[in-house]
């Protein structure tokens, strides 16, 4: 099974300290690094990069809509241009400091509510594909979404995704909380499997759900996402 495992990561801020990035990074294939918007900060950016390379971890951008107070869970109303804008700026941060450790910007996969605004807004979509088309990088996304279609419409890698820490709706949407709570992580592992294997993932209602699998998310902010990593890098090998 030729699938990485991704890790939305470098998310403590100042003093405060979000996920253990330092037992994550080795589980891992491709670190999804926050930007300042929703989480991190200078510092903690560069130490997060200078931690991938150390593991030989690939790293891209995780950037947010601008709200530190709500982790970018929270939905903000802007046009097309400000959203380009947003994103933009905060990739160009990133990007700064992995040049500055001899690294390249290898995807771009929008955090939380940004995620899931332009999954279903094509405006939204199309803001994250115009920052895209100044970086030239894949974007991480859903299938069955504007992802799966607005993206390689602007001949842009679209690098499917399966999260193996979140709850799917019967109608294929993923259940987002403000706060993650821990997983089974036999289960979670089981269920990446079937989603590789079969196509198909579980929905909260007990239903199937198609699902295309390339690469497996786990939020460094689950409580046990050691755990999970582990048993998700164990069925994968």
């Amino acid at each position: 099974m030729s699938v990485t495992i991704n890790c939305d990561m470098g998310e403590s801020f100042g003093l405060y300290r979000m996920g253990d990035d330092v037992g994550m990074m080795p589980l891992i294939d491709i670190a999804n690094v926050a930007c300042g918007f929703h989480a991190s900060d200078f510092n903690h950016m560069r130490a997060t990069v200078r931690l991938a390379k150390t593991h030989g971890v690939k790293v891209g951008a995780h950037p947010s809509l601008p709200d530190l107070q709500g982790f970018g869970r929270r939905e903000m109303k802007m046009g097309r241009e400000e959203m380009a804008n947003c994103i933009i700026y905060q990739i160009g941060a990133l990007v700064g400091f992995l040049r500055a450790e001899g690294m390249e910007l290898n995807h771009i996969k929008p955090h939380g509510s940004l995620y899931g605004m332009a999954a279903r807004q094509d405006d939204i979509a199309a803001a994250v594909c115009d920052a895209a088309d100044i970086f030239k990088v894949p974007l991480l996304g859903m299938t069955g979404t504007l992802h799966e279609t607005v993206y390689p419409s602007r001949g842009h890698s679209f690098i499917a995704e399966f999260y193996a820490d979140l709850e799917y709706t019967a109608q294929g949407s993923l259940i987002v909380t403000r706060e993650h709570e821990a997983k089974d992580p036999a289960v979670m592992a089981a269920r990446v499997v079937r989603a590789i294997k079969e196509g198909v993932g579980t929905a909260t209602d007990g239903s199937d759900i198609p699902v295309r699998c390339e690469t497996v998310c786990i939020h460094s902010d689950t409580p046990n996402a050691l755990d999970i990593a582990r048993a998700v890098r164990a069925a994968l090998s």
